[in-house]
């Protein structure tokens, strides 16, 4: 212990910078970085715990294999030759679409992604199952069709606004933005900026808001609908806005015309004076919106998030600082998959199309437990534990059991660890090179590659070296001939020729690149992480040219060619020739500022900016060929028609059987990721019981502390109950992340055993988590 060592947390997507002290294998000490670009000195409690994720005797430490007797220890060259041959042998009896990979490397680790992803395009599947396909798909979806591409989808520009609105968000326990509760205070107490929430609840969030519409739980499509069609009543819209930069205005209108505003707001159980203040403030103030799980995982889901996009580009909040604009990447966080093109697939079961590359993980047990001859057979997961992550816990338990080959690669046993054929010891986030690449942040582009802070225990591996174990004993990787490893003994510049001649010369080797970088460049640099982060640099395309010469990092001459790993294999061709390579002179002016920016990236473990994109240029990232954003969707017509006032009284009415609402997912500042397997960071606190409003205990004849029974559609549950006037009347709340395993010992509630699969969006398949009717029994 001494030295303060700079990294990043891995338990929320902000990954706040952090400093840590470190004895071997554990992290002992960790305070905020104050360098940090970014996070600035800010963390939160889980931040702060971050050592029970590092430190903690569930570490796994050798593969594994499952026997009659047990799990047995294994070597890596066993688990990667039987499991390779196992899963080539399915894919070659069952066809590709038998196989999924279900990872991405969760909120701290997505480097993985690289590696995972080849695998399964090797194995020629496209089934990728994430937590994006949990939560964000039907944003992304309308995303693509407003924007042109699923994965330029827009997020708050909180910095140049004087206004947020937050639906369906608990920012200050849930953070979803860097520094999120002092942003939040920020706006709530300035005189010249405003907050406004809709929640039904008074969350966090809600109670420092200058503005709270506690929303009717489930009605945020109808309310969305209701202030259009007001701020369309009083002529507020932004004409010249919608003429210049949008199409489709006329056709959507009409939805909104005409309708019933008053008799929906009463449906909401809202204020119509509020209501049309807030609607005041929507086209006076500068101001950007940030939803969240409350509109991704309740009724209405992929409907809600369009109609709020709608909102904001009748409002001229789209495309413009300060609103809500499309960030700058390093890597884009997903990939366009318009399930209108015949080559993308649907799952065979379900017939549910991937959405911004990601299939939904609610369809999976259905997908595996199908008679098709095309069902899933063999599954690798890695970092997400679906049996405490996704919707219906006795579904997976069901299914998984079914899979003729389940891998999974973890820091710890877990609950779906423990269903596996093979669980194989992952190097941790503090134990290898990594980093995310989540766009949380406007016009600036940041990254952070975090550095090996601990000793590993045992013989764990990177995810992305057990994917490239697997896909070579699987036969997947192309002979790599010697003058590619031996130019890696010479400078970077003399590999990225070699490897893209050999890369040209073999179209497989091409489909396998990362691979090939992990076995070559990763061996010299010790990290396939890293050796994927170089790929990453070399070829990073024309706007990211850009936006890293914003930042500082000079053009090369010949920036005008978007360098891909096709146009420099073209580029390269010939230069070897007989294993000897060119003049790498000739490479200098394409990977100097490649070679920069990695270089850069290495040498700031704390993260730094690596890219600016232009303020006032956003518009232009719009990427239809008319270079405007297209309002219309058709497919949401006939949906949006259905959602009025009469239609969701009806909808809305509660039964004796299930008189209340919960709200499956809570975040608190207790809860985080299935991987804080210690309870003792939460010691001394209520950390998961089940919320409820005062009127509805004193209804139930229930009091506070009592232990009661919440009974589902899916399955029933023992808990805590806490009384509180925070909660809404006629809405529970339990949060997730708990009814974990610790030594022996269940701890807390897993909220996803409440929760059946099949209650779901019907376009993108996320779970109505927000909406799950039930009833709570005393014991």
């Amino acid at each position: 212990m001494g030295e303060w060592k700079k990294t990043g947390c891995v338990l929320c997507a902000q990954n706040c910078g952090l400093e840590v002290q470190t004895e071997g294998h554990r992290i002992v000490k960790v305070r905020a970085d104050k360098e940090n670009v970014r996070s600035r000195g800010y963390m939160c409690r889980k931040g702060a715990n971050v050592a029970f994720h590092q430190n903690h005797e569930g570490r796994l430490t050798q593969p594994l294999k499952r026997t009659e007797d047990g799990f047995q220890e294994i070597s890596w060259e066993q688990a990667f030759s039987e499991i390779g041959s196992r899963l080539r042998g399915i894919v070659d009896e069952h066809g590709p679409k038998s196989y999924a990979y279900m990872g991405g490397g969760g909120q701290g680790c997505h480097f993985e992604a690289a590696f995972g992803m080849t695998l399964m395009k090797a194995v020629g599947s496209k089934y990728s199952y994430n937590a994006l396909g949990q939560e964000l798909t039907g944003y992304f979806w309308a995303c693509g069709r407003m924007m042109g591409r699923q994965n330029r989808f827009a997020i708050p520009d909180e910095h140049h606004a004087e206004m947020i609105l937050g639906i369906g968000w608990n920012g200050m326990e849930s953070h979803q933005m860097p520094r999120a509760p002092l942003v939040l205070k920020e706006f709530s107490k300035n005189p010249d900026k405003f907050l406004a929430i809709i929640d039904p609840r008074k969350s966090e969030t809600a109670r420092v808001a200058n503005l709270h519409i506690p929303v009717r739980p489930g009605t945020d499509a109808l309310l969305a609908r209701a202030m259009i069609a007001l701020i369309l009543e009083k002529g507020w819209e932004k004409r010249d806005y919608l003429e210049a930069y949008c199409t489709g205005f006329a056709d959507i209108e009409p939805w909104f015309r005409g309708f019933d505003i008053q008799a929906a707001l009463s449906v909401c159980e809202v204020s119509y004076e509020d209501v049309y203040a807030l609607c005041e403030k929507l086209v006076t103030l500068s101001w950007c919106m940030h939803f969240d799980l409350g509109i991704y995982m309740n009724r209405h889901s992929t409907l809600t998030s369009y109609l709020y996009m709608l909102l904001a580009s009748v409002c001229g909040r789209s495309g413009v600082a300060g609103g809500n604009v499309i960030p700058g990447t390093i890597v884009p966080l997903g990939s366009h998959t318009d399930e209108r093109d015949e080559k993308n697939w649907r799952t065979v079961e379900t017939g549910f199309p991937a959405l911004n590359g990601a299939y939904p993980p609610n369809v999976m047990p259905e997908e595996i437990l199908s008679d098709h001859p095309e069902r899933l057979r063999a599954v690798l997961c890695s970092g997400s534990n679906p049996l405490r992550s996704y919707a219906d816990t006795t579904a997976y338990e069901e299914a998984f059991k079914k899979l003729d080959l389940l891998v999974v690669s973890e820091l710890a046993m877990t609950e779906t660890a423990e269903l596996a054929h093979y669980v194989l010891p992952a190097k941790s986030g503090y134990e290898s090179y990594d980093g995310t690449f989540f766009p949380w942040n406007y016009p600036e582009v940041y990254f952070q590659m975090r550095h090996p802070m601990v000793t590993p225990k045992g013989d764990p591996k990177e995810v992305g070296e057990i994917y490239t174990g697997i896909a070579e004993a699987a036969g997947y990787i192309p002979e790599i001939p010697a003058y590619v490893y031996e130019a890696t003994q010479k400078d970077r510049k003399t590999f990225a020729a070699a490897l893209f001649s050999f890369a040209s010369k073999n179209k497989k080797a091409m489909k396998v690149l990362p691979f090939v970088l992990a076995k070559t460049l990763g061996e010299e640099l010790g990290s396939a992480n890293l050796a994927a982060l170089w790929g990453i640099t070399l070829a990073m395309p024309k706007s990211n040219r850009k936006n890293a010469a914003r930042a500082g990092f000079p053009l090369p001459r010949l920036w005008q060619t978007a360098l891909n790993p096709a146009n420099l294999a073209k580029a390269l061709a010939g230069m070897v020739r007989h294993g000897a390579v060119a003049p790498v002179a000739l490479l200098t002016p394409q990977i100097a500022q490649s070679e920069a920016v990695f270089q850069a990236i290495v040498d700031h473990p704390g993260g730094l900016w690596v890219g600016k994109m232009d303020l006032d240029g956003n518009l232009a990232e719009i990427r239809h060929p008319d270079g405007k954003m297209h309002l219309h969707i058709p497919e949401m017509d006939a949906w949006v028609k259905t959602v009025t006032p009469e239609a969701e009284a009806a909808a809305l009415k509660m039964t004796e059987e299930a008189p209340l609402v919960l709200m499956a997912g809570r975040h608190t500042a207790q809860n985080s990721n299935t991987l804080m397997r210690d309870p003792a960071w939460n010691e001394g606190r209520r950390a998961c019981t089940l919320a409820m409003h005062p009127g509805d205990a004193e209804r139930f004849n229930l009091t506070d502390g009592q232990m009661v029974k919440i009974i589902t559609e899916a399955a029933s549950e023992v808990i805590e109950l806490e009384v509180t006037d925070h909660m809404r009347k006629g809405q529970v709340a339990i949060p997730h992340g708990f009814g974990l395993t610790h030594n022996g010992e269940v701890f807390g509630v897993n909220v996803n055993r409440l929760t059946k699969n099949t209650h779901r969006d019907s376009f993108a398949a996320t779970p109505l988590h927000r909406f799950v009717p039930c009833r709570v029994e005393g014991l």
